[in-house]
């Protein structure tokens, strides 16, 4: 079965670029995702690594690990407007392609990063991306994966950016042990917002009826540090190899055998 190229909806693009550096959001998982990474980073030889950020976006996470790594980042987007996003960061290598069929070697990469985009293919096809991203590490190298988790958060939000489905921690699992992976973290993540959440889109949202729309913007600062510190704690509780029974997210961190 052929998968076509998918991609987020574009007109996401530019409420990104604007947010992402600041919303609580992407800094709460900016910070989970190092808190996770560090400490299977810390071993390796930095002046050597190679890292693809795959469904890169602006390239900001990839501008991210770039920095805290040290890292040659390859930052790689379907989208024409990412890949101009990433040719303007001076570090990073840019490259547009579907990650459903990645342009690099077997065994290229020593950490490959993928945030939200096996949420992007319709149930089932997220088979094939997943076992692209799992080509292109090397033996020894890293997967780090963070999707959309559990239906029951899909919001006004999810239908905007052109989101096909939401995992479970099982069905993850399932996917990664079908690949010569060796799980060392599953974990969701958001968890502690999840009650406003189950309200807002399961109450709140139907009940208002309005079109799917994007929900990045900026908030007043005490209420984006309010709904940050909540993440803040979760950073705290996996750095200390914990993890949570659900979450509106889910991170998978996997070794190549």
């Amino acid at each position: 079965m052929k998968v076509l190229p998918v991609m987020i909806n574009p007109s996401e693009m530019a409420n990104i670029a604007r947010t992402e550096e600041t919303l609580w959001w992407f800094r709460g998982m900016r910070a989970i995702s190092f808190a996770l990474l560090d400490p299977v980073m810390a071993t390796r030889r930095s002046d050597a690594l190679r890292v693809l950020e795959a469904g890169c976006g602006t390239g900001f996470f990839a501008a991210a690990l770039e920095q805290r790594y040290r890292a040659q980042v390859t930052a790689l987007d379907l989208n024409h407007d990412a890949v101009e996003y990433c040719s303007r960061r001076p570090r990073l290598h840019p490259a547009q392609a579907s990650v459903a069929a990645l342009p690099f070697c077997t065994a290229a990469f020593d950490l490959v990063t993928s945030m939200d985009v096996l949420v992007h293919f319709p149930p089932g096809e997220e088979r094939t991306p997943f076992a692209e991203l799992v080509r292109v590490v090397k033996p020894g190298g890293w997967l780090l994966a963070r999707v959309a988790a559990l239906n029951v958060f899909r919001s006004r939000h999810s239908e905007f950016v052109w989101e096909r489905q939401r995992l479970t921690r099982p069905q993850l699992q399932a996917l990664a042990r079908n690949h010569p992976l060796r799980i060392s973290r599953l974990t969701y993540a958001n968890f502690l917002l999840t009650p406003a959440a189950f309200l807002k889109f399961r109450l709140w949202e139907p009940l208002l009826r309005r079109p799917p729309s994007s929900a990045l913007d900026h908030l007043p600062a005490g209420l984006d540090q309010l709904l940050y510190l909540p993440l803040a704690l979760e950073r705290w509780w996996l750095a200390q190899g914990r993890g949570f029974p659900w979450g509106q997210s889910l991170f998978l961190l996997a070794q190549k055998h």
